[in-house]
């Protein structure tokens, strides 16, 4: 009778449990439909997942067998007796796993609402970026801009200096800002099936580092590199911006550019390859 009403008062926590657990679960997803708000996601998510567990530690403790039973079979069984047993078990057992199948559904009632909650913020995250972080803002005909919008000209530049560009209309896009130095036309040893992606001297890379993504922002002119100063890679300027010290192992992307009819900078097309860190070039 004892561990009759005990295991009746151990389902009724359990489904207590489950209860509180899908009620917070469906509460959750309601919350994320409605915008989310951070506080409430905590406490309901914290209710779902504790129903649960309480739910499933209070069936595992009472509900489940401790052990191996261990009975003496000296005596012999009273005559009349095994009917009466088997009788005893096949109605307590009828009993209990009515209780369990009760338990079962409202376990998965609580599992399904979980479910359900998590759903919503794997949404959230959005759609494939897709070969979006391949490709930048630059474009054949794009004409060359300074931060604050004005046109670049050929003419802007003298021999050893270096200013930011942006393709025009696109001064936000940090990963197309790009860096346009001149140099002498005679010292650049352009990589093969470069050679026209230079105009009289000017020269554009990507300034983005190849290693962490920190912007490689230091020109130094007796040297002719590039030099990024979070961790020290340094990139030839006239040997295809390739890296010549610190941990970078890919060199900068160069942007082909060339000079229009009134006399502006423009792109011949994107870059040579993905700008940043050199992850994102990896075959997937």
């Amino acid at each position: 009778m004892n561990d009759t009403k005990t295991e009746k008062q151990a389902v009724r926590r359990i489904a207590i449990a489950f209860a509180v657990s899908t009620v917070a679960g469906l509460s959750l997803a309601l919350v994320y439909i409605r915008g989310g708000n951070v506080q409430a996601e905590g406490i309901l998510l914290a209710l779902a997942l504790g129903g649960l567990g309480w739910g499933m530690a209070e069936w595992a403790g009472k509900l489940m067998p401790a052990g191996p039973e261990v009975g003496d079979y000296a005596d012999p069984p009273v005559p009349g007796a095994e009917e009466e047993v088997a009788g005893v078990v096949e109605e307590g057992w009828e009993e209990s796993f009515g209780r369990r199948k009760f338990l079962f559904r409202m376990l998965g009632a609580a599992a399904a609402a979980m479910g359900l909650a998590l759903v919503f913020p794997i949404r959230s995250l959005g759609p494939s970026p897709g070969t979006s972080l391949l490709r930048t803002s630059w474009a054949r005909g794009i004409r060359m801009v300074r931060e604050d919008g004005r046109l670049v000209q050929a003419s802007d530049l003298a021999q050893g200096g270096v200013i930011t560009v942006f393709p025009e209309g696109h001064t936000d896009q940090a990963d197309s800002q790009t860096l346009l130095i001149r140099v002498d036309p005679a010292t650049i040893q352009a990589p093969e099936g470069r050679e026209d992606w230079t105009a009289d001297g000017l020269i554009a890379y990507s300034k983005i580092c190849t290693h962490a993504g920190c912007p490689v922002g230091l020109y130094r002119v007796a040297t002719h590199d590039l030099f990024c100063p979070c961790h020290q890679s340094t990139f030839d300027v006239l040997d295809g911006a390739k890296p010549i010290a610190g941990p970078a192992t890919r060199a900068l992307p160069q942007l082909p550019i060339e000079v229009d009819d009134e006399g502006y900078l423009v792109a011949r097309d994107d870059f040579s390859e993905p700008v940043g860190p050199s992850f994102w070039n990896m075959p997937t």
